[in-house]
């Protein structure tokens, strides 16, 4: 399936599609000419309650599991935003979901849990024949 997932500061490649930058927060000091992605949703990022719980600077940030938990909670309530994605990319068209350019490791990054949800939508809708999911 066409959706990959990169740092905002990550060079552009061929075949990325449309880069969508799914942070709560836009990256500081980035001209509007600068911007490597082709649109924003902070929606698809976690709470600014949330980010603070893992980003803070004290030694207290959340357990994985306990992250993906509310992570995974809160993107319930975009449920219509992640199956617009999925019919874009069920329709053949490459999304590339960006996050932090500190965000080094995917797989302890909400981006790689909003890729796991847009593909769980993509096989809803195939397995449904293409009607909504409930």
């Amino acid at each position: 399936m066409p959706i990959r997932t990169r740092r905002w500061n990550d060079p552009p490649e061929p075949g990325d599609g449309h880069r969508l930058l799914v942070c709560r927060y836009r990256p500081r000091g980035v001209a509007k000419a600068d911007e490597t992605w082709d649109a924003w949703d902070p929606h698809l990022g976690p709470s600014k309650a949330l980010h603070a719980a893992m980003y803070s600077q004290s030694a207290s940030t959340l357990p994985w599991a306990t992250y993906r938990r509310r992570y995974l909670d809160e993107m319930k309530a975009q449920r219509a935003r992640i199956a617009a994605l999925a019919e874009r990319v069920g329709a053949g068209e490459t999304i590339t979901l960006l996050c932090s350019s500190a965000c080094d490791r995917e797989s302890r990054c909400h981006r790689s849990l909003l890729r796991e949800l847009i593909e769980g939508e993509l096989q809803a809708d195939n397995l449904t024949g293409g009607k909504p999911s409930s």
